[in-house]
């Protein structure tokens, strides 16, 4: 399927954004250090390695200044005033997300981070992606789309538990775990994404980064630790991306992994 550009409102911001970003580096200013975690949201809850607690070290240990979170900015608010008020959080979409309602939110009552919403995810934009899945997997003339789409996933898996190494945090922060991860997202993407609007894959972390972008620039040249939290197939994306921007260190996951063997 051939792509077309769409959006142009949103790819150009940012693209603008992108490039502000190739600024001269102020000796006299610190680089700010950034580390992806990525999370497997409630398989922390069953895993026998990656478990709340083990997120808890982990955090603990990276010691971050901000979380950069996978929670809309506009659910955000409802989330906190309910932690706040009775250490529980009601909020439904933040509820889906153990590695904050278990961990994160608790810990702001002991370590000196800010929580920082970026997720571009909204209720009708979900309603609607679903709805054209449904819609594209019953079409007729889609099958051989939705046949590419399935054969990638299954690929994709298949390579995963071939390894052995199915939710290890290690394996998880590697470059080979993304490229797994690419197996299927990239033919999701480049079948769907166009189609399926703001929820399309490019899309939807175009939209997350725009958001963590806002923040990087708010904060820029302060010697903060920054820790973005996303569900792990995000990070390849997001590493992608931080990676052109010469204002921060990216900071390799494995080191604190270690430190909490």
């Amino acid at each position: 399927m051939k792509q077309k550009i769409f959006f142009p409102f949103l790819i150009a911001l940012f693209v603008s954004n992108v490039m502000s970003c190739r600024k001269p580096l102020d000796n006299t200013k610190q680089q700010n250090e950034v580390l992806v975690l990525g999370t497997i949201h409630s398989g922390h809850l069953t895993d026998s390695v990656h478990t709340i607690e083990y997120l808890d070290k982990l955090i603990r240990n990276i010691n971050p200044d901000y979380i950069l979170a996978e929670i809309p900015p506009d659910r955000f608010k409802n989330a906190m005033q309910g932690f706040q008020r009775d250490d529980s959080i009601s909020e439904p979409r933040v509820m889906r997300f153990p590695e904050y309602v278990d961990v994160v939110f608790p810990l702001t009552k002991e370590l000196d981070f800010e929580i920082i919403p970026t997720a571009g995810w909204t209720f009708p934009m979900a309603q609607e992606r679903s709805q054209k899945l449904r819609d594209i997997s019953n079409d007729s003339l889609r099958i051989d789309d939705w046949t590419a789409y399935l054969k990638a996933n299954k690929r994709s898996d298949s390579i995963y538990k071939s390894t052995g190494k199915v939710n290890d945090p290690y394996f998880i922060h590697t470059n080979k775990y993304d490229s797994i991860q690419d197996i299927s997202l990239q033919v999701y993407n480049k079948l769907f994404n166009v189609e399926l609007g703001l929820g399309g894959w490019e899309n939807i972390n175009i939209a997350h980064y725009w958001h963590i972008e806002k923040a990087l620039e708010k904060h820029r040249y302060k010697g903060s630790r920054f820790l973005i939290i996303y569900g792990a197939g995000h990070k390849g994306w997001f590493l992608r991306e931080l990676r052109k921007r010469d204002d921060i260190k990216l900071l390799e996951m494995k080191p604190f992994l270690d430190a909490i063997k």
